[in-house]
């Protein structure tokens, strides 16, 4: 299963919208959700389980639940609402004294306990530098693990895709991937041929 952020995403009754990132649980080394826009409302990111997909290629996610079910799912993004009384203690913690604060909404990822969002283009080093940036992930179907990490390596005229096992990732940390391996390590690995794979 090819998990390609950007993918179109189908429910059982039609296109609903893109795979905009996944959530890893690292210790696992599984994709739990996927995070999928809404082509339909406006700035509207749903968390999907990994279990509700049926298939997945480079070009298309079709999942096993139908729009109605789709929008019942959690949003990604959630709203934290800030009470002025708050506001106004931290800002005196914080030694403001800009009169009384008004209450504020505060946005944030709702990423599940141990979970790390991954997004499209995210930064991959290798031990000792950048060399790249996440495109896609390759899945099993069945367990739904995760056995690949497929990155762009290089520039725009000269860029290729390399397919990196998943025992070489080291760590997720502050959006990034580190790997544990070094760039000519990286380099050294097989091009992941998208045709062939397809």
């Amino acid at each position: 299963m090819d998990l390609h952020l950007k993918a179109h995403v189908d429910c059982t009754d039609g296109r609903i919208g893109h795979l905009e990132n996944i959530i890893v649980n690292p210790q696992a080394e599984r994709i739990t959700y996927l995070i999928i826009k809404e082509h339909d409302t406006a700035n509207t990111l749903r968390l999907v389980p990994e279990k509700f997909v049926k298939t997945a290629d480079r070009d298309t996610v079709a999942l096993r639940i139908d729009k109605e079910k789709f929008q019942k799912m959690k949003h990604f993004i959630q709203e934290d609402y800030i009470p002025s009384n708050i506001m106004l203690y931290m800002a005196e913690q914080e030694g403001w004294y800009a009169g009384i604060p008004a209450a504020m909404f505060v946005e944030r990822e709702a990423i599940p306990t141990g979970g790390f969002a991954v997004h499209k283009g995210a930064k991959v080093f290798a031990k000792n530098e950048r060399v790249g940036k996440v495109d896609e992930f390759l899945v099993e179907g069945k367990s739904g693990r995760i056995t690949h990490l497929v990155l762009v390596e290089g520039h725009l005229w000269g860029k290729k895709d390399i397919a990196v096992p998943v025992k070489q990732i080291d760590r997720y940390e502050d959006g990034d991937v580190y790997l544990k391996i070094d760039k000519d390590q990286v380099e050294s690995l097989p091009e992941f041929d998208v045709k062939e794979h397809d």
